[in-house]
């Protein structure tokens, strides 16, 4: 292993964690993943796998991990956190007293604060302090996919050149495409709000309503994602691109998917109760939808789609009559008055 290659941590032995810590072991970075989980632990270490969410999965001999935060964070001069967003700011807090001088903080996580509604850009900021290089990696990416090494395309925003480009070099490699930009805030939304939009794809398609409506779905599901963009103040292009349409399209047509299986499941006349026992992970989209419409609410903007999912999801409607409000619409030009309005 090539030793002018900066230290790395990962923190989170989930899936995702997991699958990029092995991603940039690969590629050649002293990299050593974090983790609760005494058993995955062992487990990555003793048997080069992650027998609870990647079985099967080789991981690199190279890959160490740890249970100790400290040990992580202190030797690293590049910090990638990648748990669930209702972690993020504990993890934050955790992490800072270890963090080296010079070390920035990434995160792969998708999502808002729970509670405040914040972007975990501005958590970071908050929590870590000004000057300290930030970014986040998002776009269409299925963990079990990039741990087998099947092409993969990502985009990491940041403010800091510097640091973008250096997240976006331990990241690409053979099969895994690290595009960069400076879009943070379009970058967080689109990550976070495909998630609310593929339960309702999945809905439809648990409901057996055709690949018409599905695209349908996404389409006016990507202009719900553009609107509240620009009112936000991010960049129309951001949303078009990888964190966005790729994104959206990824989470709302593929199986692996948790947010489109939780949809699939409440299709098909499941309680949301036992869609996210049977899933058994996380699931951000029944948060995320009341983040997103608190954010609609607040500037004034019109989520149709996002909206009845958020309703669905607090069993306010069933699916049922959540298609029946859909399609009881008025008919109206698609663009009234250009793309956002």
């Amino acid at each position: 292993m090539s030793t002018d290659k900066p230290s790395i941590a990962v923190l989170g032995t989930g899936s995702w964690g997991t699958a990029l810590a092995s991603l940039i072991a690969r590629n050649g970075y002293p990299t050593t993943i974090w983790g609760r989980d005494a058993d995955q632990v062992a487990s990555i270490n003793g048997r080069h796998e992650n027998s609870r969410y990647l079985p099967g999965v080789p991981l690199p001999e190279s890959l160490l991990a740890t249970c100790d935060l400290g040990q992580a964070v202190a030797g690293a001069d590049l910090v990638l956190v990648v748990t669930p967003s209702h972690a993020f700011t504990e993890t934050l807090k955790a992490l800072a007293p270890f963090r080296r001088a010079h070390a920035g903080v990434a995160w792969a996580t998708k999502g808002f604060e729970p509670g405040s509604g914040r972007f975990l850009h501005e958590v970071a900021g908050d929590v870590l302090g000004a000057g300290v290089p930030l970014a986040v990696v998002t776009g269409p990416s299925f963990a079990r996919e990039v741990a087998q090494g099947l092409p993969t395309a990502v985009t990491v925003h940041s403010d800091d050149e510097d640091f973008t480009r250096q997240v976006a070099e331990a990241l690409h490699g053979p099969t895994f495409r690290a595009y960069t930009g400076t879009d943070m805030l379009g970058a967080e939304l689109g990550g976070a709000m495909k998630n609310v939009l593929a339960v309702a794809t999945g809905i439809a398609d648990g409901m057996q309503l055709g690949l018409n409506a599905r695209a349908g779905l996404i389409t006016r599901g990507l202009n719900e994602m553009l609107r509240l963009n620009v009112a936000l103040g991010g960049r129309a292009e951001t949303l078009m691109g990888l964190s966005g349409l790729g994104d959206l399209v990824l989470t709302s047509t593929g199986d692996l998917s948790r947010n489109r299986r939780l949809g699939l499941a409440l299709g098909r006349g499941q309680s949301i109760q036992e869609a996210v026992a049977a899933i058994g992970q996380v699931v951000e989209s029944v948060q995320t939808a009341d983040e997103v419409m608190r954010l609609a609410d607040r500037h004034g903007i019109e989520l149709p789609i996002s909206d009845l999912v958020r309703r669905v999801l607090h069993g306010e409607i069933t699916p049922i009559e959540g298609l029946q409000l859909l399609l009881s619409r008025e008919q109206k030009p698609e663009y009234p008055e250009g793309l956002f309005e």
